[in-house]
């Protein structure tokens, strides 16, 4: 099993971190969002990765390339010129980088990765500002169950603002009651993480082609689309508000979506 993973946006709503670095290698503590979201695969068994680079691609390249530098003990001998990795603490990752475009969206990258996945295949996919505490394994035995081309996480998250309770009154809407940011919602919306049969590259038809646009609205209408519910923890990172939400929890050790050791 493999993970698509989109890093190639521009991240303009986080322009305070994203002017120097992609949306996905914005830190949450001492790692970026982008190593996150692999531990939460990882955790259920899927270790291999495709990532669709675009934006400051080089960013990603280079955190990969020096990774084992980053998380290891290592000696290094300038007089004989050896290094020496001690404590190797390297995941058991592999990763493909691939360069899907600077203006490239959602479904085009999907598209440019189509030559890297096997005819029928079965993958998982999601963007880099994301995480949650779904049974990812669980998501992919549904989708395999069904049969269908595609599966979506529908998640319900907690309402951003206070709701007015209205009624009636004299020709006047009388707030009845408020009740401040509700638990939940209400609406099931598009949680990002999706199992897909490599088939779906065929309904994107290139670079323009947004993945939330036309290739997901036709897989629903042709009864392709299917949603696997989760009622736990999920939260994209789309603002610095949002970040430092993700940092708070990480940083206090009750992190929802560490569901590594």
């Amino acid at each position: 099993m493999r993970a698509v993973i989109l890093a190639g946006g521009l991240g303009t709503r986080l322009s305070e971190e994203t002017h120097l670095i992609p949306k996905p290698m914005v830190r949450i503590g001492e790692r970026p969002m982008l190593w996150h979201i692999m531990k939460l695969y990882s955790a259920f068994g899927v270790n291999d990765f495709i990532i669709c680079l675009g934006y400051k691609g080089y960013a990603v390249k280079d955190f990969f390339k020096n990774y084992q530098h980053h998380v290891s003990d290592i000696t290094y001998d300038f007089r004989t010129n050896e290094t020496v990795v001690h404590q190797d603490r390297q995941e058991p990752w592999r990763v493909t980088l691939v360069e899907t475009g600077l203006n490239t969206q959602t479904g085009g990258r999907i598209k440019a990765i189509g030559e890297y996945l096997e005819p029928g295949e079965t993958f998982c996919m999601t963007y880099g500002d994301g995480l949650c505490n779904a049974d990812i394994a669980a998501e992919i035995e549904f989708h395999k169950a069904h049969g269908k081309l595609a599966t979506v996480l529908a998640v319900n998250p907690p309402g951003r603002f206070g709701v007015l309770g209205l009624r009636e009154g004299d020709g006047d809407d009388v707030v009845d009651h408020l009740q401040e940011k509700p638990k939940r919602g209400g609406a099931w919306i598009n949680g990002g993480f999706f199992v897909l049969n490599q088939k779906v590259v065929e309904y994107i038809d290139g670079p323009a082609n947004s993945w939330e646009d036309v290739p997901l609205n036709r897989l629903a209408n042709e009864g392709q689309l299917m949603a696997y519910r989760h009622d736990g923890y999920w939260q994209a990172m789309d603002t610095l508000r949002e970040k430092h939400l993700l940092e708070q929890l990480w940083e206090s050790g009750n992190a929802p979506w560490k569901l590594w050791k």
